[in-house]
């Protein structure tokens, strides 16, 4: 209790300095705090959104990354083996096509002309990407308005439109779009598709620029002309609670063994390995920065307090106050800076992430969901202990001052100074 007395009268007595000192730790720590976020950030929220989507398993023709490679054959035949295994619940096919908006109209009324010239002029802003998906089979977005995509199909095909396209082009539930198909395979020009919007979605990878539609399967193929093409990007699988992704994926690979099965945890570590870890390496760099910087900071203050207070501490010393405590009360002086700039650096830090986050999501072609930043409580113990280590590593040399100060002589220095 005399050390801990001792190392608050010593930081009392110059208060100016010691909010300084405080202020400049809290700085120092916000920083660290908001670069062991950014190391998982990305990671966590990737997972956060794999798993948003509702399946755990993915199955695809190649190792490609998706979308780039080749089409899975007999696609619906390919569905209906792997829905049958016992380690798998649902099945969902994926069929993307990318499509532009011919005409549209609101209140399920369909325009008399052509899009009026306003829209006409925009150019790219009508391209779409168009999702076709077995509606018999929970979907991968978010119903935030109307309906999802019927069972049954609809004389005119159901859509679900994504509130970028909704806000755009002013659709709601009933509205008439007329979509024409932009196919690699089609040199030609496609005639127009008329769709009516049953609902407005969020899906979980979408930027805030992008512009998706969804809808069946068969309105897929009817974009392209290819309704009777049996072929899919992508097989979403979801799995028992029993067997889990890792059982699921194994039945699967079992089955179909040239196919190329991932699991959400394999996606995952495959981006925290190679997608991500510029990121990751960007925040160790800036973190070991940060913990040095905080540790000449407190060292520094921790010494000019020590040689300013030379002599008090030698009459100290001659007054009985034993060198074990005169060398505690010189790192309780340094746990209190730390402990004082580390709690005010918390609450900083997560104000400085938010802005930093806003800043690195503008990037364009990220999805809208993804955050860089991402709080776990594995960032605050991490946190904890590194400011801990600062903190006894600055007072070592000021410690090795206090413990090997000769008393006469330094009485005997102030004494004729």
């Amino acid at each position: 209790m005399r050390s801990l007395r001792l190392a608050w009268l010593s930081l009392v007595r110059q208060p100016a300095r010691a909010v300084l000192g405080i202020l400049g730790i809290a700085a120092i720590g916000a920083l660290l705090f908001d670069m062991l976020l950014l190391s998982r950030g990305l990671v966590l929220s990737f997972g956060e959104l794999l798993q948003r989507s509702g399946f755990d398993v993915r199955v695809l023709a190649s190792d490609a990354p998706p979308f780039t490679g080749p089409r899975l054959a007999d696609a619906s035949a390919l569905a209906g083996r792997i829905a049958r295994l016992p380690e798998v619940e649902a099945v969902l096919q994926l069929r993307v096509r990318e499509a532009e908006i011919a005409s549209f109209g609101g209140g399920g009324v369909a325009p008399d002309g052509p899009m009026d010239q306003a829209v006409e002029g925009v150019g790219r802003r009508r391209r779409v990407e168009f999702i076709g998906a077995d509606p018999q089979v929970r979907s991968m977005w978010t119903i935030v308005e109307g309906e999802d995509l019927p069972d049954a199909a609809a004389e005119a095909g159901p859509l679900v439109v994504n509130p970028n396209l909704a806000r755009r082009f002013a659709l709601s539930p009933g509205s008439e779009v007329s979509l024409r198909g932009r196919c690699a395979n089609s040199p030609e020009a496609l005639p127009p598709v008329t769709f009516t919007v049953v609902g407005i979605a969020e899906f979980p990878f979408d930027s805030v620029t992008s512009t998706t539609i969804a809808g069946t399967l068969a309105d897929a193929g009817r974009l392209c002309g290819d309704a009777g093409v049996d072929r899919a990007e992508m097989l979403l699988v979801r799995s028992t609670p029993r067997a889990g992704a890792p059982g699921a994926a194994a039945a699967i690979r079992a089955l179909e063994p040239l196919l190329h099965v991932v699991t959400n945890e394999d996606l995952i570590e495959r981006f925290s390995r190679v997608e991500f870890s510029y990121f990751r390496q960007i925040s160790t760099v800036l973190a070991t920065v940060t913990v040095f910087f905080g540790f000449l900071l407190i060292a520094v203050l921790l010494t000019v307090s020590v040689n300013q207070r030379l002599g008090e501490i030698a009459a100290l010393r001659a007054l009985g106050l034993s060198r074990s405590r005169v060398i505690a009360g010189v790192m309780w002086e340094s746990a209190m800076l730390v402990g004082a700039g580390g709690l005010l650096a918390l609450p900083l830090g997560a104000l400085l992430s938010l802005w930093l986050d806003a800043i690195l999501r503008s990037m364009p072609g990220l999805p809208a969901a993804l955050h860089f930043f991402v709080f776990e409580p594995r960032a605050i113990v991490l946190h904890v202990a590194l400011l801990a280590v600062a903190a006894v590593a600055a007072a070592a040399y000021p410690m090795r001052i206090v413990a090997v100060l000769p008393i006469a002589a330094t009485l005997r220095r102030e004494v004729v100074s």
